[in-house]
């Protein structure tokens, strides 16, 4: 559980779709939504069953994202490296860089985002603090 040489804590390889496409041969803004999904669930899902608690409570509070360039349907599958951008009493920031299969590492990412999510008490359903142990977690995946 560390950074990669990139500074990233996961990057995943999403498949972009024809039907990610819009008129024009991009990728659709809306559906950069749904493949930073794709993205995110590769993650947590490979976190393991130690993170399990902190993923099955979390939930999207805010997403941002920031278009620096194109990607086209030949830019599959996108590279989507991923790491901790903030944490805070009740939630953490995720931090995308997306770019095309082809592209330099240290190239400008043609996708910023943040996917800001909020953690909850699933039976009580109100908002619940972060864990030491979460804030461990979270803070080994941080850029710092």
């Amino acid at each position: 559980m560390s950074l990669t040489k990139g500074g990233f804590a996961f990057e995943a390889h999403v498949p972009v779709r024809w039907s990610d496409m819009d008129a024009l041969g991009h990728v659709n803004h809306a559906r950069m939504v749904t493949l930073l999904e794709e993205a995110r669930i590769a993650w947590l899902l490979s976190a393991g069953e130690q993170y399990a608690p902190l993923i099955k409570s979390a939930f999207i509070a805010d997403v941002a994202i920031k278009y620096k360039g194109q990607l086209r349907h030949e830019d599959s599958p996108v590279r989507v490296g991923m790491y901790i951008a903030g944490n805070r009493s009740v939630d953490f920031t995720i931090g995308y860089e997306v770019r095309g299969a082809q592209a330099a590492p240290e190239s400008r990412p043609a996708v910023i985002a943040t996917t800001q999510m909020a953690v909850v008490d699933i039976e009580k359903r109100t908002l619940r603090r972060l864990t030491d142990t979460e804030k461990g977690y979270l803070a080994a995946w941080s850029r710092g």
